[in-house]
């Protein structure tokens, strides 16, 4: 691998025993031993419940890696060398006993080897219990504020998203994690833009010459971004419940992409300058008043239906979900970017569980040409467009219009397509895997800092706000394996004929 090792430190998972930890932790640190990306120094300690020995832990690991669809073949060898470096300590997450134990365990990993190292905290926990370990962690002096982001030995934090459930409870939780951490310490991560079809956006835009010119108001239509998904709730009804898809996709997710894509481009590519420009748009994105949310945003919930060729029942007949439940499982929203480049250009943004198709992207519809010399025979053209395609087939495609061969002039829309699975064959990724290394290495471009994290909820706040003070009256309004509720195509401005069914 080209890549350098990242340095060596401990990495403690709290709720090793979790989702996770199982389904995407352990496989990208199996695919970075493979790699070579981690040192020699490196050591996992995993932290949960369950009354285990380390032996018990490594080969609940390993069974986690054969069923894992990342993690592929395991290979003896570099499983005992994974292996070596994982250790497990039980313990009640609620209690500062566990917390004194991991700093004594981390204390003596760290007499072992003189050189300075780092820590590396992850709470692969749910979300209630971030301010107590929070709380527990910086106590017994296993966080501790570094203030010198270049310092060795360092120490950083990793938290998964959702990051507050509001504006208010996100200010909350940041104020909680600076009494004790700076900020260069702390590392919210957001798995999407680990993902290189979302990394890749900048570089499209900033490293090829022919398209930042026409990146603007005066010859981009609007801007569909999509993620829709098959699946239902599956296990997560409890937290899907108190989610909904603005708290689990928008805040996060979407905005992510709408930045990556509106933003200016940075003075140069380190994490403040690239995170000044993201704050930027979101700051400019226009505030939707509570009671005109109905014009900018529509909400949905799936029934029963089918999805790729088999029955599935509805939302509300879903394993642990209330009868009755308002909880929207879809939504579209137009968002305006108030700004010198993007002023009067729609943004429409939509996410929802049980659609047609598993496919996210983004999709920039430029004008159609001010003047058609072209005989009225032809028909009415196709409008150019780029669709940069974040999964599950990665890749960029250009439509454009083109002479079909023959006598007569016909016009149709033609597609230049780019493939990351055919264009590179080399090994792949994963996004924890990307993230996993820049925490140890403490680049955060790829993270989202305070400030953007409270602009974002700012954003989705009213519409939040004023879904839950009215209870909707029509769902389930779509059937699952469809697009969506019909109410969505309202959205749409005129000359915006229809969503994208990518």
């Amino acid at each position: 691998m080209s890549a350098p090792a990242a340095p060596p430190c401990t990495l403690v998972i709290l709720g090793a025993e979790g989702d996770l930890s199982h389904r995407k932790l352990m496989p990208a640190l199996f695919h970075l031993t493979h790699d070579e990306l981690v040192s020699e120094g490196f050591t996992v300690i995993g932290v949960a419940r369950k009354e285990q020995t380390e032996d018990e832990f490594r080969q609940s690991v390993k069974r986690s890696l054969a069923e894992s669809k990342e993690a592929g073949p395991v290979d003896e060898a570099v499983f005992a060398r994974f292996a070596r470096r994982l250790t497990y300590l039980r313990g009640d997450l609620d209690d500062p006993v566990t917390y004194r134990a991991l700093r004594q365990r981390l204390e003596e990993r760290e007499r072992q080897d003189p050189k300075p190292q780092g820590r590396l905290v992850y709470l692969s926990i749910p979300p209630s219990l971030y301010p107590r370990a929070v709380e527990h962690l910086a106590q017994e002096q296993v966080a501790v504020r570094v203030r010198d982001p270049r310092a060795v030995p360092w120490m950083r934090l990793v938290i998964e998203k959702p990051f507050g459930r509001s504006l208010h409870t996100a200010r909350e939780l940041n104020r909680l994690v600076h009494e004790h951490l700076s900020e260069h310490q702390v590392f919210r991560i957001d798995h999407y833009l680990g993902k290189e079809t979302v990394q890749n956006v900048l570089v499209f835009r900033f490293a090829n010459s022919i398209f930042e010119p026409v990146w603007n108001r005066q010859h981009v239509d609007h801007v569909q971004i999509t993620a829709a998904e098959t699946v239902g709730v599956e296990h997560r009804a409890g937290y899907y419940e108190e989610a909904g898809v603005v708290r689990d996709m928008f805040q996060n997710h979407l905005l992510q992409l709408l930045t990556l894509t509106a933003m200016e481009p940075p003075a140069s590519f380190n994490a403040d300058a690239v995170r000044d420009e993201k704050v930027k748009v979101l700051s400019a994105i226009r505030r939707i008043p509570r009671n005109r949310v109905e014009e900018y945003a529509v909400r949905g919930q799936y029934g029963p239906g089918i999805v790729e060729g088999k029955p599935v029942p509805g939302y509300r007949e879903e394993q642990g979900v209330r009868p009755g439940s308002p909880t929207p499982t879809y939504a579209a929203i137009r968002f305006m970017v108030d700004n010198w480049r993007w002023h009067g250009v729609p943004f429409y943004l939509r996410s929802g569980k049980r659609l047609a198709r598993r496919v996210s992207e983004i999709a920039i519809q430029f004008r159609r040409p001010p003047h058609l010399m072209f005989p009225q025979e032809v028909g009415e053209l196709e409008p150019n467009l780029i669709a940069m395609r974040v999964q599950p087939d990665e890749g960029i495609s250009l439509r454009f219009e083109t002479k079909v061969p023959g006598i007569d002039l016909q016009i149709k829309p033609v597609d230049m397509d780019f493939s990351y699975r055919e264009a590179f064959s080399g090994p792949q990724h994963s996004a924890y895997e990307t993230l996993l290394v820049d925490c140890m290495t403490g680049d955060a471009t790829l993270f989202a800092r305070r400030d953007e994290v409270e602009t974002a909820w700012a954003v989705v706040d009213p519409i939040i706000e004023a879904w839950e003070s009215r209870a909707p009256t029509s769902f389930p309004n779509y059937a699952a394996g469809t697009w969506g509720p019909p109410e969505a195509d309202a959205l749409l401005a005129p000359g915006h004929p229809r969503w994208r069914e990518p």
